[in-house]
């Protein structure tokens, strides 16, 4: 356990910082979860509406840093990819 003033305030921000980023990922990834059972169970409209939500999910956690922008773009990439086969 740090000591100093400065270090304590570090590691309170950090943790902080750790948990905001936690969110966001575990945001994105339950987003692409609903995509995906929305796929496998056909039902092309809310498939639909779930592809928005992961996408905007995506997007948001680039912004904020926690993937990187090509990950992102893999990731939109794939999911339209799976979209486009919805019938």
């Amino acid at each position: 356990m740090p000591n100093i003033k400065s270090a304590i305030r570090r590691v309170n921000v950090i943790e902080t910082k750790t948990s905001e980023n936690t969110m966001i990922k575990t945001a994105y990834k339950t987003a692409v979860k609903n995509f995906l059972n929305e796929v496998e169970n056909g039902n092309k409209a809310n498939a639909e509406e779930a592809y928005k939500v992961a996408v905007k999910a995506i997007e948001k956690a680039t912004r904020k840093g926690v993937i990187k922008a090509n990950t992102a773009s893999r990731k939109k990439s794939s999911l339209t990819k799976v979209l486009n086969t919805v019938k």
